[in-house]
């Protein structure tokens, strides 16, 4: 797995008067034509508590060598690209795994501490812990 922490901000592009949400980058809701997607966006869990931020995204099958992780201050991207092997004299009857490229891009809603990130890649889950900025303590009198 390759991490990379950059110290400036993700430049995400919006259509206007749109809110973005933890899911809202994968349906366009205009109208026009819709390109297909050359990559597919594996499922995510992301946990907020006091203290963190936690990530958790279902990779199962992906070799850890194939997967890149990109941290910004306000973004986390993963990528990679799972490769399956195939029967090629099979016929198959269901095909719902995804496999080839893969890119998930979520916006971090909190400052986090970049020092503090913890990545664990195990049994297909990539977790991620991105531990909040504690707040500085006002001077006492």
């Amino acid at each position: 797995m390759r991490y990379r922490r950059l110290s400036y901000r993700y430049a995400l592009v919006l259509t206007p008067n749109r809110d973005r949400t933890w899911d809202s980058a994968r349906v366009p809701e205009t109208g026009g034509v819709c390109f297909a997607q050359t990559h597919w966006r594996p499922p995510a869990d992301v946990c907020e508590s006091e203290s963190a931020i936690e990530v958790t995204v279902d990779l199962a099958g992906v070799d850890q060598d194939e997967l890149d992780v990109v941290l910004y201050e306000d973004a986390l991207i993963v990528e990679g690209r799972r490769r399956l092997t195939t029967s090629p004299s099979g016929v198959y009857h269901l095909a719902e795994i995804r496999q080839g490229p893969f890119r998930l891009e979520l916006g971090l809603p909190v400052a986090f501490d970049l020092d503090r990130v913890d990545a664990r890649y195990d049994q297909g889950l990539l977790r991620i812990t991105m531990p909040k900025r504690q707040r500085n303590a006002a001077p006492r009198p």
